[in-house]
């Protein structure tokens, strides 16, 4: 396999540790991460900006929108919004619309797109299902619901947001239900990825249990 065609996904709920194992791992193998969650919250700010709710304004403006990424930074119509997107606000948003056929229909070639070339790890809900179904090494990234809580609970306060754990929890649960309960791309593990549960586990553990996994796909 071509390098530059190597890609892997790794799917999960939130707080799951996806970006931060995305970062890692993409470092291992030389390659880049596509944030597709920072794809769907980009879209959320432009409709929460605009003041719009409906399936067709939020579609069209998916379709309309230029979202591009620097290194770690997003780009919004040429505007840095790495920030402005990972709000509580922002992230229930874009758990809304992309439950959204439509949506997801605008926004899959632009994931595809900014795929390629590879190496590259994609993280998101439905890598391994459907934006990338055929890709060669696939992940099911989990954790325990308190534990993934925690870790957004300390994210938010990190970045200054004033809620508590509860109102982190409770948000996580409505949006877990939601991710796998949505008509279109619900949640779920694809049937051929490798599921890795990193409840008490570093984030360098979970890497390297990857690792092993990707070596062997590579050599084989």
């Amino acid at each position: 396999m071509k390098r530059e065609e190597l890609i892997i996904t790794i799917d999960g709920p939130a707080g799951s540790g996806k970006s931060t194992i995305a970062k890692m791992l993409a470092s291992r193998v030389g390659g880049r991460r596509l944030d597709t969650g920072a794809i769907y919250r980009s879209v959320a700010l432009a409709a929460v900006r605009r003041n719009m709710e409906s399936e067709d304004g939020i579609g069209r403006l998916a379709g309309e929108v230029k979202i591009t990424f620097r290194g770690e930074q997003v780009f919004l119509d040429g505007e840095d919004v790495s920030q402005a997107i990972r709000t509580l606000e922002i992230g229930e948003m874009a758990s809304r619309i992309a439950a959204m056929p439509r949506v997801r229909h605008e926004l899959l070639s632009v994931q595809r797109t900014l795929a390629l070339p590879g190496p590259t790890v994609c993280e998101g809900r439905d890598m391994g299902t459907v934006v990338f179904p055929d890709a060669p090494v696939k992940f099911f990234l989990t954790a325990s619901d308190e534990e993934r809580a925690r870790r957004r609970w300390l994210e938010l306060r990190e970045k200054g947001e004033n809620v508590s754990f509860e109102e982190v929890l409770a948000a996580q649960k409505e949006r877990d239900e939601r991710d796998a309960s949505r008509a279109v791309a619900p949640l779920k593990k694809a049937e051929d990825a490798i599921e890795v549960d990193s409840t008490g586990l570093s984030p360098e553990q979970v890497v390297d249990i990857m690792m092993t996994h990707i070596n062997s796909v590579l050599a084989s």
